[in-house]
Parts: C-alpha cells; structure tokens; sequence
C-alpha cells in the first residue's frame, strides 16, 4: 500500500512541478476533468496543496459552484443524456465570473460559484481579487468542452472506465438518490450516456496537456503527456 500511495505522490508532484514552471506574469488556469466519480475534486484539492508550497496564491473552484437552476438541468427530462451534457451548468456564469477575470487582460476579479445545489437558489456572488501570478484550479466534467477548453492554460484529464464509474458512485450515491437501483438507473440512462456525448463530440483524452489512468486512485499512473502546456 505504501509503494501505491508513493506512485500516487509522483503523479500529482509531476504534475505540480509542470503547472508550476508556468509564466507567473498573469494568472494561469488550470483545468481537472474526467467523468462522474473520477476523482476529480480530491485530486484537485491535492494538487493545490502541493502548489501552496511555491507561494502563489492558489484558487479552487468547481463547477459545481455554477449548476443552472432545476428547471433548466430538466428541460429535457431528468434522464435526458443530452440534457446532462448541455443543460446542466451555466457556462456562460462560468466564463464571466470567473474564467475571463483570470484570463489575459482579465480585471483579476473573479467570484468562484453563484448557484447553490443544496438548496436550488443563486446565491450573490462574493468578489475577491486574484493576484497577478495566481494559480486557479477548477476541477468539473465537461471542462474540455468547445466553449471552455481555450481558457486551460495546463489541463489534466482522470481516465476511468464506466464500469469502475458505477461502482464508486455506488458507494458514493446511495444515500442521496435512495438505493442501489435507483443510482445504476441514473448513472446508465443519464449520467454515462451523456458523458459518452461529451467524449464523442469534445475528445478531452486527444486535447489535455496530461491524461492520467485514475482507475485506482492509489496508484495513478500517467497515461499521455503533452510536450507542451495548451495553448490559448
């Protein structure tokens, strides 16, 4: 268990010592995406702890922060694949709030969620200002969509199976949508074919600076690298 967990260090210091050698003379966006349950947001949140250590101000954010009201997620019924790829997050708050602030000739004044999921209601964004070599980190699916892949300045996609996708969100998912059943029916009629969508028309694998087999999360391995970071 320890060597898996030393291969999981390499992977996200690796990763962290690219990110880092970015240009500091603006704010670099980072991007972290995969499929449902890839472990998108613990991977992120490692991440930025190791990139607190070059004494940048690291930001975190998620799209989760950023979800359209119930109404519009649904407008094509709840099990809708295609209303999961398109109707589930405001992109547009997305790049307003916060991926435009951050970005080449961006004021710095960025807000990191204006929707909260738990209770259904926008909530008022909280401005801050970010400084001038900060690191953002966004972790999210869909992140290599058209209307969002040009902000990445390093992005990383987690590789994981569909099938190992169902189970952890077995583990993860029962309780808040009830039982077993009811998460396999959701995952296999909305959340699996709609980010089958996603793969087929956005190709995440064929774009990301790093794609990382994160099918066991203690032991990550690296699966494809880019020689150089996205351009923009």
């Amino acid at each position: 268990m320890q060597q898996r967990m030393m291969q999981r260090s390499v992977v996200l210091d690796s990763v962290a010592q690219q990110i880092g050698a970015l240009s500091a003379a603006q704010p670099v966006c980072v991007g972290i995406d995969g499929i449902d349950t890839a472990g998108k947001t613990t991977f992120a949140d490692e991440l930025a702890v190791i990139l607190q250590e070059t004494r940048r101000q690291v930001i975190r954010a998620s799209v989760d922060g950023f979800h359209n009201p119930r109404a519009v997620r649904y407008q094509r019924g709840k099990l809708s694949p295609e209303g999961y790829y398109s109707d589930t997050f405001n992109v547009n708050a997305i790049r307003e709030l916060l991926l435009d602030p951050l970005s080449e000739g961006g004021s710095r004044r960025y807000c990191t969620a204006n929707y909260d999921l738990a209770h259904e209601s926008p909530i008022e964004p909280e401005y801050k200002q970010a400084t001038e070599d900060a690191i953002l980190i966004v972790d999210g699916v869909f992140l290599h969509r058209p209307e969002l892949r040009s902000y990445w300045d390093f992005s990383v996609y987690l590789n994981i199976s569909p099938a190992t996708a169902l189970q952890r969100a077995f583990k993860r998912d029962t309780v808040v949508f009830g039982s077993i059943e009811a998460v396999q029916d959701r995952y296999q009629r909305r959340y699996i074919p709609g980010q089958q969508l996603y793969l087929d028309r956005c190709q995440p694998a064929q774009i990301a600076t790093v794609v990382i087999d994160h099918n066991d999360v203690d032991a990550p391995h690296v699966m494809s690298e880019r020689v150089q970071p996205l351009a923009k």
